[in-house]
């Protein structure tokens, strides 16, 4: 893989999308279509603004993994809506964008968009495999700040962080995280998991904030200089910081698996080029006519061509 890659959290986007764009757009039977027009327009844009030789829709093929459950049995349990023993729980969705879902992936496949999900992990563990395997830059788009962690700018890694629909983007390289949250990119993941995360259910150490978890980042380095300076008498602490950190040793054990995403997902061997056309232009129509893709699809197609 050479070029530019540019790596899509599928669902952050489409959630962005259903959110954004009325429920008013429907497709011709009346079923609302808001989250695949949103998701295509807003694919569109970023091609159109950024150019990417390679593009990959990462997929959460297993949104809450049972192995970070079994770390952190809060990991994400006040978004379940069913509980599933024999396979990934169900995810609380808003009734009308569920039935979206389906159509995106169909519409995406058809497009020849490289869609990829890996069963086991989440979206973010896809994106952080593909990172850790590209030989040259990488654009992640994401809503989800927990990817932070993997913004490099020695290794031209940078996140395109949707602000408002996806016209207005902050783009985080390591200036920006480092003004914002006083760390790198590699400090990231070791300043959430000592804030915490209550989207995430994460439970942080109590009593230390992100101001706080900066600064002690800054004066002992990473999670691992913080926890040895907690057993050192000597090290700059405050009593109760100390007394906190002590408490919270449990959770520090296994925090780090949780919130750091994975570098070794077993891809698939897809294809992530450009598409330059449809991959299937018969079904694409197909989907086009059912679904009332409309101008979305067009400008997209025609960003494609160009």
């Amino acid at each position: 893989m050479t070029g530019r890659l540019m790596l899509l959290d599928t669902a952050s986007l489409y959630f962005r999308a259903y959110f954004g764009v009325p429920d008013s757009v429907k497709a011709p039977d009346g079923t609302p279509v808001n989250a695949v027009r949103g998701l295509l327009d807003f694919i569109d844009r970023l091609v159109k603004d950024h150019r990417p030789d390679h593009l990959v829709a990462c997929m959460d093929a297993d949104w809450r993994p049972h192995w970070r459950v079994e770390l952190i049995p809060s990991y994400k349990a006040h978004r379940v809506a069913e509980e599933r023993p024999a396979g990934p729980d169900e995810e609380e969705v808003p009734d009308t964008l569920s039935p979206q879902v389906p159509v995106i992936e169909a519409v995406l496949d058809a497009l020849g968009i490289a869609r990829v999900g890996v069963p086991g992990y989440e979206a973010d563990d896809v994106i952080g495999t593909y990172t850790a395997r590209a030989t040259g830059p990488v654009d992640i788009v994401t809503g989800d700040r927990d990817l932070y962690q993997l913004v490099d700018d020695a290794r031209g890694v940078r996140v395109l962080y949707p602000v408002k629909g996806v016209g207005t983007l902050n783009l985080v390289d390591e200036a920006a995280l480092r003004e914002k949250y006083g760390v790198d990119g590699s400090g990231y993941a070791d300043l959430a998991l000592l804030r915490g995360d209550p989207s995430d259910g994460l439970p942080g150490v109590p009593g230390i904030g992100e101001k706080t978890a900066a600064k002690l980042l800054a004066e002992f380095g990473d999670l691992a200089g913080i926890r040895a300076a907690v057993d050192d008498p000597k090290a700059k602490l405050t009593p109760s910081q100390r007394k906190r950190l002590t408490e919270a040793g449990p959770y520090l054990e296994v925090a780090p698996k949780v919130v750091r995403v994975a570098g070794d997902v077993p891809l698939p061997d897809t294809g992530t080029a450009l598409p330059r056309g449809p991959r299937d232009p018969g079904a694409l129509d197909a989907l086009a006519a059912r679904w009332g893709l409309g101008g979305s699809l067009q400008r997209l197609l025609t960003t494609l061509t160009v």
